[in-house]
């Protein structure tokens, strides 16, 4: 059964995250209602109940994500995500420029330390 199969959220939305996910090599799509994206154990990219994609990215990275496209700060459950920016969603549907900024976050996400497993 394909991941995100059971995704509360706009059907639109999720064929985007998608189809710019399947643009990248190592890159799967995890989660049946929670739809997520996650590297050495560190989420980088969900996609939320609204059909708001999230995108975790480095400081630098941030930045230029922020400038270049209209994006703020992400929020659940009442906090705001540290470097998580919210992608507008001309660019959810501009799945190859979408897809380049994946690979930035799969790319920066790379360079943490993998998580220690619960096991």
């Amino acid at each position: 059964m394909p991941r995100g199969h059971a995704f509360p959220g706009p059907p639109e939305a999720l064929d985007s995250y998608r189809a710019a996910i399947d643009q990248l090599l190592d890159c799967e799509l995890k989660g049946a209602k929670n739809p997520y994206t996650s590297r050495n154990g560190h989420m980088f990219s969900f996609l939320d109940a609204d059909g708001t994609l999230a995108l975790r990215l480095s400081d630098e990275l941030e930045s230029e994500f922020r400038s270049q496209y209209e994006s703020g700060p992400v929020t659940q459950y009442g906090r705001t995500m540290q470097g998580y920016s919210s992608v507008p969603a001309e660019l959810l549907d501009d799945t190859s420029s979408l897809s380049g900024w994946l690979e930035r976050a799969w790319d920066s996400i790379g360079s943490l330390p993998p998580k220690p497993t619960k096991k």
